[in-house]
């Protein structure tokens, strides 16, 4: 990770379209360093995720607007570290809102209200000075239902939100959140002309190929640890599996764990490996 200033626009290397991306004031153990925004553009500004309400990062960004007209503000999910900020900015710079509105799930930002409806593969044009430039909205669904991605299709640079991140794999939150979506996602995201990845935590990603099939192996070798130890326990409830399935994580991460050890367990009962009574799992 390199040492980036919180706040302060750093221009990410692309070849045809501005980008550039401010650091969140909210760093944390599920935020990493904090989230990412990013701007679009030149003269015509897209933000992508704001991250949460804050007045002095509400002062960088219009810092980092200028002179600039912001007239996207497109977010990847709801969640409380992507979503919230965006209502006053839209107000401030008559921004137009975009993306799919919070499900009816606990965590779920509702101030957020997209002003367009939005659909996977939709693409959002916009008629920058220095050239047009055109965003794609690619529906990935696995972290929550309503989890967009965002593909710069001048750039072949993939805003991915929490769906893929650098240095460590996003909790998948059933049940709202599902593991099978979730692994679709992440082979439909193989088949774009992809080039780079832009994380909302972590550092911008050159192997986006590489890094997607890589988490596509770590989330089935954890599923196959989970159901490996599920037969050696069971019947046992979640507690006890998730300490024997993540025995290799820091107890303060166990309950996160389990949430998405949950969404795997879910996903093996619908595929008829696994079933659940009323306190306990085994396999079929």
């Amino acid at each position: 990770m390199s040492l980036l200033q919180p706040g302060v626009p750093v221009e990410i290397e692309t070849k045809a379209v501005r980008v550039r991306r401010v650091l969140g004031l909210n760093p944390g153990p599920m935020t990493g360093p904090g989230t990412n925004t990013y701007f679009i553009g030149t003269d015509k500004l897209t933000l992508i995720d704001p991250g949460p309400i804050d007045a002095e990062q509400f002062k960088n960004f219009l810092a980092a607007i200028g002179d600039s007209s912001l007239v996207n503000i497109l977010v990847t999910h709801t969640h409380g570290d992507h979503s919230p900020g965006a209502l006053a900015l839209a107000k401030h710079t008559g921004a137009t809102l975009i993306g799919l509105n919070a499900p009816q799930a606990p965590g779920q930002d509702h101030s957020f209200v997209s002003d367009i409806a939005c659909a996977d593969g939709d693409i959002i044009e916009c008629q920058d000075t220095a050239g047009c430039y055109s965003l794609q909205l690619i529906h990935t669904p696995g972290h929550v239902s309503n989890h967009l991605c965002f593909l710069l299709k001048e750039e072949g640079l993939l805003f991915t939100g929490d769906h893929v991140l650098q240095g460590t794999t996003p909790v998948i939150l059933p049940p709202d959140g599902d593991m099978s979506e979730y692994l679709s996602s992440l082979e439909r995201l193989l088949s774009l002309p992809l080039i780079s990845l832009a994380p909302a935590h972590g550092e911008v990603m050159l192997a986006p190929f590489a890094e997607i099939e890589k988490l596509i192996a770590h989330r089935l070798k954890r599923e196959a640890k989970i159901f490996d130890r599920m037969r050696l326990l069971a019947p046992c409830t979640e507690d006890e599996l998730v300490i024997s399935a993540y025995d290799d994580v820091g107890e303060h991460l166990l309950p996160w764990a389990k949430r998405t050890m949950r969404a795997h367990l879910i996903k093996l009962a619908k595929e008829g490996k696994a079933q659940f009574d009323e306190s306990h799992w085994q396999v079929l």
